[in-house]
């Protein structure tokens, strides 16, 4: 068991970065408008600059030691929006930030299909900078949650360290795209968040969480939920793999607590994707999962074209 935790905190690029390798980099495209998400000096800061790193053999840009989180807005082509937005919190389990295949990717993405999209910067603990040194708390946080996928106890996730901070950060997020929905030519009742790995726990406590913040609909990637979900909480899109070796019934626990909770949720568990699936094709079934939450965001009615007055 030791040789199998050892192996998986070896990648751990996995949830720090959750990415894989092998893609363009995006850092040559026109990027989206960056807006700070607190006024200078409203938030303590970490004490340490803000890093970037490019892993090249990921495909992946990270950023470490944010203590100044931002919104990057990205908007669809003019004549194409449709009113409905995304806010897009990308993995990194509290210690770094995959900013670009899960954050300005998918954004650019959606904004392709009429989307407004805004990738979340949020706070995150402390580090080095490198990717290849994790502190310790996180490789803790990884040992408990591979030994509890293993045995299945405890049920109860362990909170992540920063997490409370990036909770924080998310309903803000929401708080400021609805004030500035008007602006931006958005529906207010159509603002969504999709999280990946550390951002889908961010989305699910923030659709659990005071109605003030709360998301109008979700998108969880490969998360969990630890709070009861109450019945007005936003529905839910819910994806994982079957072989992710992190929290690999949390999502099936999730759709279960939504569904007993009387509210809508859809589940898609994929045959093979692991932890950290992304826009990239790698022959997986989990390669569907966009189509299938654009599709999803349909039939709700979330897609449909704004109405004017």
């Amino acid at each position: 068991m030791i040789g199998r935790i050892n192996a998986a905190l070896g990648k751990l690029a996995m949830i720090v970065a959750v990415v894989a390798a092998g893609h363009t980099a995006l850092s040559a495209q026109e990027p989206g408008m960056v807006i700070p998400l607190y006024e200078e000096g409203e938030i303590a800061a970490l004490g340490v600059p803000e890093t970037q790193v490019r892993v090249e053999e990921m495909g992946e840009t990270l950023i470490f030691n944010v203590s100044n989180p931002t919104l990057e807005l990205f908007r669809p082509a003019e004549g194409t929006a449709n009113g409905a937005a995304v806010i897009v919190a990308p993995g990194g389990g509290f210690v770094a930030i995959g900013y670009e295949q899960g954050g300005t990717a998918i954004a650019r993405r959606l904004a392709e299909h009429g989307i407004a999209a805004v990738v979340l910067k949020y706070r995150t603990i402390q580090s080095s900078g490198d990717p290849q040194d994790i502190p310790k708390v996180h490789l803790d946080e990884m040992s408990a949650l591979m030994a509890r996928a293993q045995s299945g106890t405890p049920e109860a996730i362990p909170t992540f360290a920063g997490e409370a901070a990036g909770i924080e950060d998310g309903a803000r997020a929401v708080r400021f795209v609805r004030d500035h929905a008007v602006q931006w030519g958005i529906d207010p009742e159509r603002i969504g968040m999709l999280g990946l790995s550390a951002g889908a726990f961010i989305a699910a406590d923030l659709a659990t969480g005071p109605v003030e913040s709360r998301p109008d609909f979700v998108g969880m990637l490969y998360g969990g939920v630890r709070n009861r979900v109450p019945a007005d909480a936003p529905p839910g899109f819910i994806a994982a793999a079957a072989d992710d070796e992190l929290l690999p019934m949390d999502s099936v626990r999730a759709f279960a607590a939504w569904r007993a909770a009387g509210v809508p949720a859809e589940l898609h568990i994929y045959d093979s994707g692991g932890h950290g699936f992304d826009l990239r094709p790698t022959g997986a079934t989990s390669d569907a999962w966009f189509d299938q939450f654009l599709f999803w965001l349909s039939a709700r009615e979330m897609l449909a074209p704004q109405k004017s007055n």
